[in-house]
């Protein structure tokens, strides 16, 4: 494919007006990125990958990884921001809103009717065990998760100790997420800077060949320097849409109604959920069905499926949670009604910030390439991100497999217990088949959830699928 020319800036335009590449033809590119963007963060990144460095070579390698080493230091998810930050290089903060917008909004769309169905056909036996399969079939994505970021993790046997560690704080003593994110981020600096050979840098979206060249050179895509004017209007515009809906739900609704809960809820997890989707849903689903019980822990495994056959963000599965919990606490309304403004209440508080922590902070990071301070805090979040996601593994694998568990709190420990004479065997069997499919014979996660999705109905007309 020849790559397209860059459009060069008029002279006298600011770096926040001018287009790098043309708009139109960005907008264009980003919608078919978004079509594109299933199999979660790493697939989502890869897909951008090849699109605008092999493809399009808008971006160079070295930059593309710049800007994610830095979506992934934030809150939220991390390959939706990272769409953003390269849409804002190129195009402006037009760029970014497109990028970021059109990234999310054909799975806000595909989750919403699958949610729908989900409600209104969910507790037919032949469907359940539909969605059955689907759960089953996370088991093995979550399970290829821990060992791909695994690989490019744990570089040194002080980062595996720290995994385990995280894992341990997270599964044993129902530490705060958050607070194993700032810990984890203390640690990396410091063995970054004093433990020889941590330092090694984690590539998480593969190398570029070197005769691949960027038709924009490195030192053309910055942005700017930081501007406090820029840094306010931001803040003014993004915090006052940020907080206009959960403001009206609480005037409309109440302090104790389920949409003012999902509206604070989510907006408080996305300024501390650190680490990618999978760490990001280890809280979300400990708050949504231990403290809020808007669904149960299988139901929760379930709309992890649903969101990994949708394009977008692996987070979107908040939209799931948010139509649930709606649906079954509506107040006044009618529940279908209070099911959709759970839904889109709950998936603008989510990723509004997104916008903000970028258009605020990427001017400054632009300027902060190959720091050693930073590449050390990312190293020891990267390495504790491994043990959460193999927290999360486990809490789903109990609530699927089994279908009894028993509580054990013995001071500081807590821990949730399966009881082994309720293992399902159905749900076992269809995760063994997902993970010779995956495993074996390298079938992307979509496709497999497809064929486990099957096994799970045919289950069902069976009569098997509780056996």
């Amino acid at each position: 494919m020849k790559p397209m020319k860059a459009r060069p800036a008029p002279a006298g335009t600011s770096a926040e007006t001018r287009d790098l590449v043309p708009f139109r033809d960005a907008v264009r590119v980003w919608f078919l990125v978004s079509l594109e963007t299933f199999g979660g963060p790493a697939g989502q990144i890869a897909v951008m990958h090849r699109i605008l460095v092999e493809e399009k070579r808008w971006i160079g390698h070295r930059r593309f990884q710049h800007a994610m080493n830095f979506c992934v230091l934030l809150p939220g998810p991390e390959a939706q921001q990272l769409a953003i930050y390269i849409g804002w290089l190129l195009n402006g903060k037009r760029g970014g809103l497109v990028a970021g917008t059109l990234f999310v909004l054909p799975g806000v769309v595909a989750l919403l009717a699958l949610s729908a169905i989900y409600v209104a056909y969910g507790d037919a036996p032949v469907v359940a065990a539909l969605f059955t399969g689907i759960a089953a079939a996370t088991l093995v994505i979550v399970g290829q998760a821990i060992v791909k970021v695994g690989q490019r993790a744990l570089v040194h046997p002080t980062l595996v100790v720290l995994a385990v560690t995280a894992f341990a704080a997270v599964a044993l003593f129902a530490v705060p997420f958050p607070v194993v994110i700032l810990v984890a981020a203390l640690m990396g600096w410091l063995l970054t800077r004093y433990v020889p050979g941590v330092s090694k840098k984690i590539d998480g979206s593969g190398s570029a060949p070197d005769d691949i060249q960027p038709v924009i050179a490195d030192n053309a895509l910055n942005a700017g320097k930081p501007s406090a004017v820029s840094a306010g209007k931001v803040l003014t515009v993004g915090l006052t849409l940020w907080a206009l809906p959960v403001v009206a739900v609480v005037l409309l609704t109440g302090m104790d109604s389920v949409f003012t809960q999902q509206g604070v809820f989510f907006s408080t997890m996305a300024l501390v959920t650190f680490g990618g989707a999978y760490a990001v849903l280890t809280f979300v689903a400990q708050q949504a069905v231990e403290v809020f019980h808007w669904l149960t822990p299988g139901e929760m495994a379930r709309g992890l499926g649903l969101a990994e056959t949708t394009p977008g963000p692996l987070i979107m599965v908040v939209q799931f949670v948010g139509f649930i919990g709606a649906y079954r606490n509506p107040g006044d309304l009618d529940p279908w009604v209070a099911a959709v403004i759970g839904a889109l209440l709950t998936t603008w508080v989510t990723f509004v910030p997104c916008f903000i922590f970028i258009f605020l902070g990427a001017p400054h990071i632009e300027r902060l390439r190959g720091n050693r301070n930073l590449s050390g805090a990312l190293t020891g979040i990267t390495a504790a991100v491994v043990g959460v996601i193999a927290n999360l593994a486990i809490f789903f694998a109990v609530h699927i497999l089994f279908t009894e568990t028993v509580r054990l709190d013995a001071g500081p420990l807590q821990l949730q217990v399966p009881l082994l004479n309720s293992l399902s065997f159905m749900p076992l069997i269809i995760a063994a088949v997902a993970a010779m499919l995956m495993l074996k014979f390298r079938w992307s996660a979509l496709r497999t959830i497809g064929i486990c999705a099957i096994l799970g109905l045919v289950a069902g007309l069976l009569g098997l699928a509780t056996a």
